[in-house]
């Protein structure tokens, strides 16, 4: 019988939790769950992970494992042989970009922070991840709570921070319990709150759930939703750096960004800049999902191709053939086939004309509809609007209409004109980048697989063979 963790779920009647127990016995017994499906093993680079070192320990989570297998070994050597300007150079020298979606230097961004402000500096962790497709940050979250909560404290020494924030997405039950078990600990174990190991450095983490607003995973908007009031975006400047959080100097740094700080301060900046590229340094979690044989977190260094990374996977599925890849969160604009030998540090795929965004991979194989997976992108983006400016609600909103209205049958030659139309001007009119990243697969869904709308449309609903219940859904 499959067990119930009650120490992350909470008690339940004794009826209620058996009646549980055997449904979820029932889910991994049937074909193709998880049973069925084993864990992937992690791609790893030839010099050692980075970030999933403890993944497959059952015992990762806790501080004792952690601390034997060298944790808080880089926090010790910051609190006690370091000055804050030396470790924001290490990560600088590191070349440690930002891996929540935007790729900005995380080094750099700490030097924002203004030195001599009197003012109380924040520290917080954008664990809100809500990106389709992406499912990176759960995995440390879950399996290797201490690496963030060291990042954590070695990045609010290094910006003179007392008291640091992760802003978790509420979905995320147990990653935030098992998050709070970590903190726990390292409260009582001297590697939280008032001098922590005699070092004279002080701080304080909070866990804040989110609500399930997409949109809070943009800084500013989880700012404001920190304080208490809706999660809309502030328009920059200022930056948070110099006025962010209840108007004082802010970082927020994503949970990925966060955990790989500890193994640059233990090994030293050029070990972590020399596993990637030129211009972008380390490791990533990759979230490879879709038409795959093997879906799951696979982490390499950022210089493997998208070829590579499909192939780790187990390849296209069913022996059927590759027809599009999203690199990076539904957001990312698409690749076809053809396009896949690319890199995907920021830099490569942005000169692939697409973002390396979340590290969110989806494969589409040839039996994918473009027009009913870029309906469901649409309808994620138009849900999730948040509705302070007009250029982004309205435009989301026709978007998914009109391709609604083409998946109906109803659509003609002339909406996919008008779609490109409304991308266009939805891109860059907005305080925030939502209404860009819901621009960018219209832009190019549409410039890449016109034909296929087109035949769509000739033909109508009526005209083409749909999937039938047992068929795989739209990956997307």
């Amino acid at each position: 019988m499959a067990q119930l963790d009650e120490r992350f779920v909470g008690p339940f009647p004794p009826q209620e939790k058996e009646a549980i127990e055997t449904l979820i016995q029932d889910a991994l017994s049937e074909p193709g769950g998880p049973e069925a499906t084993p864990e992937p093993e992690p791609y790893i680079c030839s010099d050692g992970p980075v970030l999933s070192t403890r993944f497959k320990d059952p015992t990762g989570t806790w501080l004792e494992a952690y601390t034997a297998d060298g944790g808080y070994s880089a926090a010790r050597k910051v609190l006690t042989s370091m000055t804050p300007a030396q470790v924001i150079e290490e990560v600088m020298g590191a070349n440690l970009r930002g891996l929540g979606g935007a790729g900005f230097p995380a080094g750099k961004k700490w030097s924002f922070i203004p030195t001599d402000s009197a003012r109380s500096k924040y520290l917080v962790v954008n664990a809100d991840e809500g990106e389709p497709g992406t499912f990176k940050d759960r995995y440390i979250l879950e399996r290797d709570p201490h690496a963030l909560l060291e990042g954590m404290l070695i990045a609010a020494y290094a910006i003179g921070s007392h008291k640091a924030y992760v802003y978790i997405r509420g979905e995320y039950f147990r990653p935030a319990q098992r998050l709070q078990r970590a903190i726990d600990e390292a409260y009582g174990r001297g590697w939280l709150g008032k001098n922590i190991q005699g070092s004279g450095f002080d701080l304080e983490v909070v866990i804040h759930p989110g609500a399930g607003a997409y949109i809070c995973g943009e800084e500013t908007a989880l700012l404001t939703s920190l304080e208490g009031g809706k999660g809309f975006p502030r328009l920059k400047p200022p930056f948070p750096a110099i006025s962010g959080l209840f108007g004082c100097p802010t970082i927020v740094n994503n949970v990925e960004t966060i955990a790989c700080v500890p193994f640059i301060l233990r090994h030293g900046a050029a070990r972590f800049s020399e596993i990637g590229t030129a211009t972008q340094g380390g490791t990533r979690l990759f979230c490879v999902s879709g038409h795959v044989v093997r879906p799951g977190v696979y982490e390499a260094p950022v210089s493997v191709t998208l070829r590579e990374l499909v192939e780790v996977a187990g390849g296209v599925r069913d022996g059927k053939k590759l027809k599009a890849v999203i690199p990076g969160g539904i957001s990312a604009k698409i690749l076809t086939a053809d396009e896949i030998d690319v890199a995907m540090d920021f830099d490569s795929l942005r000169g692939a004309g697409s973002m390396a965004g979340s590290g969110g991979v989806i494969v589409m194989d040839e039996s994918t509809c473009m027009i009913e997976a870029l309906e469901s992108a649409a309808r994620f983006f138009a849900d999730e609007s948040c509705g302070q400016c007009s250029p982004c609600r309205e435009g989301t909103g026709w978007v998914h209409r009109i391709v609604h209205r083409i998946t109906e049958g109803r659509g003609t030659f002339q909406d996919l004109d008008d779609l490109l139309a409304i991308a266009g001007d939805m891109e860059g009119k907005t305080i925030c980048v939502f209404a860009d990243a819901a621009a960018w697969p219209v832009q190019s869904y549409i410039t890449k697989f016109r034909d296929e709308f087109e035949e769509y449309i000739r033909n109508g609903r009526s005209g083409r063979t749909r999937r039938s219940e047992e068929d795989e859904a739209c990956p997307v």
